[in-house]
């Protein structure tokens, strides 16, 4: 029997924006645990990105986010931990709800943050985006939607 190929997973980070700060959690578990990270997840088969954000970002925070705009991809090759991830950003500027943790086992708990003061480590993937698209573009453009 041959081997299956591995392939690479699509992640889907959503970025939170309220009065100029970001929402991130400490992840735990899962590969990148005890770094601060955007609520988001994997893309299931057949579902669309839009839906899989919105998906993610209620069972992990229960926000219903009430705009939601696509934004940046960025593919990470984690050699450490064996994966190879593109992930897909979308951003919400408006939202329903405080965040709550509704997933202790994956996150230790969710803060905001100013762009010019994001904690560390950062999650891998976003260490990329701000890599490729700059911190203040991407404040810039979170501020404009």
């Amino acid at each position: 029997m041959t081997e299956m190929k591995k392939r690479p997973f699509v992640g889907v980070g959503v970025v939170v924006i309220k009065e100029g700060k970001v929402l991130l959690g400490k992840r735990k578990g899962a590969h990148g645990a005890g770094n601060w990270s955007f609520p988001g997840g994997h893309l299931e088969f057949e579902e669309q990105v839009r839906d899989c954000a919105i998906r993610e970002l209620e069972e992990e925070t229960s926000l219903k986010a009430v705009s939601i705009q696509e934004s940046h991809w960025v593919e990470d090759i984690m050699e450490k931990d064996n994966k190879h991830y593109i992930t897909l950003y979308m951003i919400v500027t408006q939202f329903q709800g405080e965040p709550q943790l509704l997933e202790p086992h994956k996150c230790e708990g969710w803060q905001w943050f100013a762009w010019d003061a994001l904690p560390s480590p950062l999650f891998v993937p976003i260490h990329s985006l701000i890599a490729k698209v700059g911190i203040e573009n991407l404040q810039l453009t979170c501020c404009e939607i």
